[in-house]
């Protein structure tokens, strides 16, 4: 039975998609800094780059975006207000990819042409329970399910803890780049700014009577369902290379049908481009929202880390909230979060104190009761 888990922390919501123990999809959702896909902007063009095929569109808090330009669509000049919707977030140091949006939004244009956001997209929670509309919704936070829509909230089930152990494990396994795999393969996911590079390594699945070869091809063809699912359930997008276990390029090749069937699982829908001359794997994805890798890392994602323990730490006496020390950079991103510490002070009943300390690392911060 397929269920929707909504795990709830100052900040952010964790949700899974699941079939039992088994996990079918992942996001993360941070109510105070949503990552915009699908927003509607009444934007203002910053500057028209015909040698991009596109424009640059000023958006109200969002910095700027990218507006390709398509043939037939209206000519854009330098300050023209236009309506248009977030079609990729801002991910990878780019800003966020636009399209121009169909509804007319002229009578909320200002004299002064100042960008305005008019509607926000919807976040990962209410795109995951639109598209399974059969599951319940479990979450651990009666506080946030109480500002969800009415259609979703009558399908909201409270609970203690939203996460089974079975499945809290496989989500923390997501944080690693390394993946261990059926046959006794082993993967290792790296993220660069170009693309995606996976390489899967052989490990004991050449042990037994089977000669190598047989040995290794039957390995990979029974890692592949699980590997590409991870770029499912860690959002890697964009181009992706992977390099199988041993096998030579024609056996390689021969992985087509297998590779096929597990990437149409996949909601994006990615396509497998062919296989590169040294015999990788050529993947194409669509980029949506940001990357797993990318929401675990940085300032923003330390302090909500931070907020979690410190929230920990008022179950146990002198229950009360401790002092957050912590980097500029990390004490920013909360000041900026005013919905990650408003939801700690309510289910704290009190405030956080925060004190910046510019001698720490960017990501660094601790708790101090004194």
């Amino acid at each position: 039975m397929t269920v929707l888990l909504a795990a709830c922390s100052p900040g952010e919501v964790r949700i899974a998609l699941a079939d039992g123990d088994h996990l079918l999809d992942y996001a993360i959702w941070r109510p105070g800094a949503p990552d915009g896909l699908g927003d509607l902007h009444l934007g203002r063009v910053e500057a028209v780059l015909p040698a991009l095929g596109g424009a640059f569109v000023a958006l109200a808090g969002a910095g700027s975006g990218f507006l390709p330009s398509r043939d037939g669509e209206r000519r854009l000049l330098d300050g023209d207000a236009v309506p248009v919707r977030v079609a990729r977030s801002a991910q990878a140091g780019k800003g966020p990819r636009l399209r121009l949006a169909a509804e007319d939004l002229h009578d909320q244009t200002d004299r002064a042409g100042t960008p305005r956001l008019v509607e926000r997209g919807p976040d990962p929670l209410t795109q995951l329970a639109a598209a399974h509309p059969e599951a319940a919704i479990v979450m651990d936070d009666p506080g946030l399910a109480a500002t969800l829509p009415p259609d979703l909230r009558s399908r909201v089930r409270l609970a203690e803890a939203a996460f089974p152990e079975p499945l809290l494990a496989q989500v923390e396994m997501l944080a690693s780049p390394d993946l261990a795999l059926p046959g006794g393969l082993r993967a290792s996911i790296h993220p660069t700014p170009a693309l995606v590079a996976i390489d899967v390594d052989g490990g004991t699945s050449s042990a037994g009577r089977q000669p190598k070869q047989h040995a290794q091809f039957a390995a990979n063809r029974a890692a592949i369902a699980p590997l590409l699912h991870q770029l499912r359930l860690r959002n890697l997008s964009g181009a992706i290379l992977i390099d199988l276990a041993g096998l030579t390029s024609r056996k390689r090749a021969a992985l087509r049908p297998e590779i096929e069937a597990a990437l149409a699982r996949d909601p994006l829908a990615p396509r497998l481009l062919g296989f590169t001359a040294l015999g990788l794997v050529e993947i194409l994805r669509p980029r949506l929202r940001p990357p797993l890798h990318e929401l675990l890392a940085g300032p923003h994602a330390a302090g909500l880390v931070a907020l979690r323990a410190a929230l920990r730490q008022v179950a146990a006496p002198p229950h009360r909230l401790p002092q957050l020390v912590a980097s500029l950079a990390v004490v920013g991103a909360l000041e900026r979060d005013a919905a990650a510490r408003t939801a700690l002070a309510a289910r704290a009943g009190q405030p956080i104190r925060l004190r910046a300390d510019a001698a720490l690392p960017d990501t660094a911060w601790s708790l101090d009761h004194g």
